[in-house]
C-alpha cells in the first residue's frame, strides 16, 4: 500500500509459536534507490521482494535495511537479502543496543534458546541453515551502520530516528519528514482501532517503553504506522498526548 510518495506499507502474514498475525515493513524509495525497514519473519524476504518487484521498485538497487530493534519478527527475513555468498551488497543499521543480538554474538532476548530451537524446526531447511549461519554462528558481523537518536538519514527526503527504548534496548523509531509518518516499530501497536503503548507481555521494561512516548511529541504527525496494526490518520499527536498522560 502506498502511504505517500516514495513511502510503501506492506501487509504480510506471519506465524509466531503457533499465532498467525499481520506484520507491516515499510519501503522508503528514493529516485535511485530503496531503503527497507524491518524484514519480517522467518523466509519472508521472497515475499517482500516479490512485492517490490510488483510495485517497480525493484528497478533500483536496495541500498540499504534498517532494523528497529532486535526481535525475531523484525530480523528473521534478513538472511534471504544476503547474496549466494553471504555478502550483503547493501548498508545495514541497528542501534547500539540491539548490536550484538543482531550481530549473533548474542542470543534473542525475548525468545529462549529452546522456543527458537522450536521455531526453526518449522521452517525448511534452508531457511533455517540461512538464519543459523547469520544469527547463531555468524562469520561476520551484520550490522554495518549504528543509528543514534536524532539522527537524520538521507533517505526519502530525510528520516529522522528516534531512540525509543523500552521494547528492547536498542528499540528506534523513525519520522519521514517529507510526509509527517511516524514509523513506530514496537512502540506503538493498533488495537481494535485504538493507538496503544507497546504489549506489556512482549515489552522487556515497560516503564521505559512508556516514557520514549514522550520523544514523539516534537515531531508533527499526520500519519503513524505500526509494525502490529497497520496505519492511522489524524489526531496521532493528540492520541500520543493522551497515552502519555494516562501511563
Amino acid at each position: 500500500m502506498q502511504i505517500a510518495d516514495g513511502l510503501e506499507m506492506l501487509e504480510l502474514e506471519m506465524k509466531l509459536s503457533g499465532r498467525t498475525m499481520m506484520i507491516h515493513p515499510v519501503i522508503v524509495s528514493d529516485r535511485d534507490y530503496w531503503t527497507l525497514i524491518d524484514t519480517g519473519m522467518l523466509g519472508q524476504a521472497t515475499d517482500i521482494i516479490s512485492y517490490a518487484e510488483q510495485a517497480g521498485i525493484t528497478k533500483k538497487p536496495l541500498r540499504s535495511i534498517i532494523l528497529t530493534h532486535q526481535d525475531i519478527d523484525h530480523i528473521g527475513g534478513f538472511p534471504g537479502f544476503l547474496s549466494e555468498s553471504g555478502e550483503a551488497l547493501f548498508e545495514v543499521y541497528a542501534h547500539e543496543a540491539d548490536r550484538d543480538v543482531i550481530d549473533g554474538k548474542a542470543g534473542l532476548i525475548k525468545f529462549p534458546p529452546e522456543n527458537l530451537a522450536a521455531e526453526l524446526e518449522t521452517v525448511p531447511a534452508e531457511v533455517r541453515i540461512a538464519f543459523e549461519n547469520v544469527f547463531i554462528r555468524p562469520t561476520k558481523p551484520n550490522v554495518k551502520q549504528l543509528l543514534t537518536d536524532g539522527m537524520v538519514l538521507p533517505v526519502g527526503g530525510g528520516l529522522t530516528v528516534i531512540h525509543t527504548p523500552g521494547h528492547t534496548p536498542g528499540h528506534v523509531s523513525l519520522y519521514h519528514q517529507a510526509s509527517k509518518t511516524l514509523i513506530a516499530g514496537d512502540a506503538l501497536v493498533i488495537h481494535n482501532g485504538e493507538l496503544q503503548p507497546s504489549s506489556p507481555y512482549s515489552t522487556v521494561n515497560m516503564e521505559l517503553a512508556l516514557q520514549s512516548l514522550e520523544k514523539f511529541t516534537p515531531f508533527d504527525i499526520e500519519t503513524v504506522v505500526c509494525y502490529h496494526g497497520g496505519l492511522m490518520h489524524g489526531d496521532i499527536n493528540k492520541q500520543i498526548a493522551a497515552l502519555i498522560t494516562n501511563k
